[in-house]
């Protein structure tokens, strides 16, 4: 049996499966197995998983071992890390793992590793103060890129606040509405701003944008050369970026998706405006992690097994499922993770360009608890689609009064807790009772009452909020992104879907400056006339 033969046979098997699987109850599922939070729970560099609650069993786990060995999974995922063509597309490697030390390709190392120096000893030179601005020592930062270029780095800076470094503040601009960039630049002063614009092609509309913006800015206050002198550049195209004016330029490579290159010099913004050591245990604990996914059996993988629970939820028919970080500092993980993983997984038609017969991604989506709770948790826990629910927790550690910690944590287990167990219209009709309601209206408000419960989730847990557990936790979501797209026969490293848009966007652009409007539909050429 071919590669596409035996992969679909292996699907037809998981798919029979989850029929049957989708009748039994969660807490059927407990009552059979007195160990299952053990069994259904792994712990790797500090990220805990606990896949308990979700319908998933151990008959399960070996049909994905089955689909497994038919994509050669294990294949791929040495391909990937000793620095094969995995994406197929664009016939690239897919190294990002190498930005952290997990690589075997030499020479792929010996780039990472002279870049990495490079970036240390520039940061140092800046937060030492051995390198100046025109006005003295930088105290602050205007970091410039969209997508991958924009969210790893902003998340990474908002989720370590405790880790930043005094004195030295970061601001970020993505969007291209011109509000973003005049936010990032207000109350900064030119004379003491290191502008960091990331951009692999150095051709992207929006950071160019940006950029050309920021740096008309330092040159009204500095002059050109000394403007050039505060502008660093982080790109594949170094002549591109020189040429445009950024006094100093650091690589990333054409194997680095954007969406995987937080730990290339992507990261140089942290690198500064975090403490020392702080992006070198980023890195450290991302290694960790793929460490243990590189060199485990599938059986007992934290990313397999956690690419099977996703997989699985879609043949249940869950087209999406809501990551709820129950932590402050974790509020920009669900947008992170978006991108990862819709970018990522968003595709119609398999590697070999056969239309997919099944959906090859979840919408993503989600918010911080406990406001969470008063937004979306009425439809979790009510609605008639069922949604699956990611909770993360910090087990350790906390800012503010102790009492507000006990509080988050307390609810972060009950609504996992109520999902599973539900109520039925019996128990709210007694509570109803109970409270006084004559019996006509505890029957009338029971079934309003009641919650279905039999609702999946996972509770993901960190021992604490430190840079490493961070790396690992971020590296757990790239290869359980990852797994997913290889048990679908997708290629993960491309995203063609980005690219109509912009295109379309490119040729609108002079009709909305007053050019002539010609080649698109009515809808399109009444908003052109309406905006222009």
């Amino acid at each position: 049996m071919g590669g596409y033969e035996a992969r679909e046979a292996a699907w037809g098997k998981l798919e029979a499966h989850a029929e049957a699987l989708a009748r039994t109850p969660l807490k059927a599922l407990f009552t059979a197995d007195a160990d299952r939070v053990a069994r259904f729970t792994r712990e790797v560099a500090g990220v805990a998983v606990d896949h308990s609650r979700q319908r998933i069993t151990s008959e399960t786990l070996a049909l994905f071992m089955s689909l497994a060995k038919a994509v050669d999974l294990q294949g791929q995922l040495a391909a990937m890390r000793n620095g094969g063509i995995v994406n197929a597309t664009e016939g690239r490697a897919a190294m990002h793992a190498a930005l952290r030390g997990s690589g075997t390709d030499a020479a792929a190392r010996a780039a990472v590793d002279k870049a990495r120096g490079d970036v240390r000893a520039f940061a140092g030179e800046v937060t030492s103060g051995k390198r100046r601005a025109a006005g003295g020592p930088f105290n602050a930062i205007v970091h410039i890129g969209i997508g991958g270029s924009d969210l790893g780095p902003r998340f990474i800076y908002d989720a370590l606040k405790a880790f930043r470094r005094p004195g030295m503040t970061m601001r970020f601009a993505a969007n291209v509405d011109g509000a973003e960039i005049a936010d990032a630049l207000e109350g900064l002063d030119p004379k003491t701003t290191l502008v960091v614009v990331v951009s692999k092609t150095f051709t992207t509309q929006e950071t160019m944008a940006n950029a050309d913006h920021a740096r008309a800015w330092l040159v009204a206050a500095v002059g050109e050369e000394a403007a050039n002198r505060q502008i660093v550049a982080v790109s594949a195209a170094p002549e591109r970026a020189e040429k445009w004016g950024a006094g100093a330029v650091f690589p990333f490579w054409d194997w680095v998706g954007g969406r995987y290159s937080l730990w290339s010099a992507v990261g140089l913004s942290c690198e500064i405006a975090l403490q020392d050591g702080a992006f070198e245990a980023l890195l450290e604990g991302a290694a960790a992690m793929d460490a243990h996914v590189f060199d485990t059996a599938l059986a007992d993988n934290l990313a397999f097994r956690a690419a099977c629970v996703q997989s699985l939820n879609r043949l249940y028919g869950m087209k999406t499922y809501a990551l709820i970080p129950y932590g402050r500092r974790l509020t920009l993980l669900p947008a992170f993770l978006q991108q990862l993983e819709m970018e990522s997984n968003g595709k119609s038609v398999d590697v070999e360009g056969r239309a997919l017969a099944r959906s090859s991604a979840a919408i993503t989506w989600g918010d911080a608890g406990t406001n969470a709770q008063h937004s979306f948790f009425q439809l979790l826990h009510q609605g008639r689609d069922v949604t699956p629910v990611e909770f993360l927790v910090i087990a350790r550690g906390s800012e503010g009064p102790a009492s507000h910690r006990a509080m988050l944590l307390a609810n972060v287990l009950a609504q996992a807790q109520a999902l599973y167990e539900g109520k039925s219209p019996e128990a709210a009709k007694a509570e109803m009772l109970a409270k006084g309601e004559t019996p006509e209206r505890a029957q009338y408000l029971s079934t309003h009452r009641a919650f279905p419960g039999d609702r999946p989730s996972t509770m993901v847990g960190l021992d604490a909020l430190t840079p490493k557990t961070l790396g690992a936790l971020l590296a757990f979501y790239e290869h359980r992104t990852v797994m997913q797209a290889w048990l679908a026969g997708i290629n993960p490293f491309d995203q063609w879907g980005v690219e109509l848009g912009k295109q379309m966007a490119a040729l609108l652009l002079p009709a909305l400056q007053g050019g002539a409007v010609s080649s698109v539909d009515p809808a399109t050429a009444a908003w052109v006339e309406k905006l222009r």
